[in-house]
């Protein structure tokens, strides 16, 4: 009689991630136990870690890592979602954030810092409280009530609550539009960029607030308006603070919020740049497909950033959690992680450089289809005419 031969059970799959999310969750305790080591030794050095972190090691580390574009298998991304693992690690954050900020905010009165060790300090607790905006935009799109309302808290010690509601209603409806003042344009610097988001994202989240209340017969100013809830959340932490340390505790606080602040604008620029949602027919935008994000699955940003760079997923599925997030072959890719970006952003000729050809690349040379400055038509034309040999 011929043997039988048997199948083999394949490998139930298993999230290989799973724990090293917790670099995510543990970045605000490591950047603590920095200011806890300036404040013992006096050294300033101690300060500059985090910023030679964020825009040193990450980058080089997501060079030598590589790409992870593996995706969780469907049927297992209820149960993914379902694990309270993943909600743990995102909890993590929010104390050791706050633990930070208030050991920040007494060494920059009583820690007798020198300029070196004060800009040190701000870009240690400014950093940490930027990279929470990410965790509170995390939070923030999720159906739980005490989860949206963790989210405010979150934002609080960077002055940036409105933009739970300008991201959530305003950014996610008109991304990869003109209209949208979270989408940077192609040929549009940074520091062009820069006042008009935060400018527009300001006045958008006050006139969608003005809108909503107004339905409900109420004015702007009602304690319901939840642009007023998240900067009143803002006030009596910083009243609180002040109380406790003196006004010369002000300063510190408010040069870190506008450090935390351009962190998120800077990653809001290199999210969407240059891509375009066309009209149909109708007139009307088509739908936010992978194509208008700028994707990026560098394993070590990824996992400091619970995966905000598998952008084209989160906006197919806002409500998705980190952790089941799915890379699509057709999304633009960066050449480089968010953390290997930054500092590129911040100078126009090299993120030209960088990213100009590769929107002219998505586009197959057609700049009709890009979201273009207006002041730079004229000049991208020339040039991409002259790069696809005309």
């Amino acid at each position: 009689m011929a043997a039988t031969l048997i199948a083999p059970t394949p490998a139930p799959w298993r999230d290989t991630k799973r724990h090293a999310w917790l670099l995510s969750g543990c970045f605000p305790g490591l950047a603590w136990l920095n200011v806890w080591q300036a404040d013992r030794s006096g050294h300033a050095f101690w300060l500059w870690l985090l910023p030679a972190v964020m825009y040193t090691l990450i980058p080089l580390l997501d060079a030598l890592l590589g790409e992870d574009r593996a995706n969780p298998p469907e049927a297992q991304v209820a149960a993914l979602e379902g694990d309270r693992w993943y909600l743990f690690v995102l909890l993590l954050f929010v104390p050791l954030q706050f633990g930070l900020t208030l050991h920040g905010a007494w060494l920059a009165v009583h820690g007798g810092l020198g300029w070196a060790g004060f800009i040190g300090l701000v870009l240690t607790v400014g950093g940490i409280n930027g990279v929470a905006i990410n965790t509170a935009h995390e939070l923030g799109h999720k159906h739980a009530a005490w989860e949206r309302w963790l989210s405010r808290v979150v934002l609080a010690p960077v002055a940036y609550g409105h933009f739970f509601v300008e991201h959530n209603r305003g950014h996610h409806r008109r991304v990869a539009t003109p209209e949208d003042p979270a989408s940077a344009r192609l040929g549009e610097s940074f520091w062009a960029f820069l006042p008009r988001t935060v400018l527009g994202g300001l006045r958008s989240a006050w006139h969608l607030e003005h809108q909503r209340l107004a339905g409900r017969g109420l004015g702007p100013w009602h304690w319901r308006n939840e642009c007023l809830q998240a900067w009143a959340m803002t006030v009596l932490l910083y009243a609180g603070l002040v109380a406790w340390l003196g006004w010369a505790v002000l300063p510190f606080l408010l040069v870190q919020a506008a450090y935390g602040a351009q962190l998120l604008e800077v990653v809001n620029y290199i999210e969407h740049y240059g891509l375009l949602r066309q009209r149909g027919a109708d007139g009307r935008y088509e739908r936010c497909a992978p194509e208008h994000s700028w994707n990026s699955n560098h394993r070590m940003s990824n996992l400091f950033l619970y995966h905000l760079q598998r952008h084209s997923d989160h906006h197919a599925h806002p409500a998705r959690r980190y952790q089941a997030l799915r890379h699509f072959e057709q999304a633009p890719q960066l050449p480089s992680g968010y953390a290997g970006l930054l500092l590129v952003a911040y100078v126009p000729p090299l993120w030209y450089r960088l990213m100009d050809r590769r929107v002219r690349a998505h586009y197959g040379g057609d700049l009709t289809r890009a979201n273009v400055q207006p002041g730079a038509r004229a000049r991208l034309a020339r040039e991409w005419e002259v790069a696809q040999g005309g």
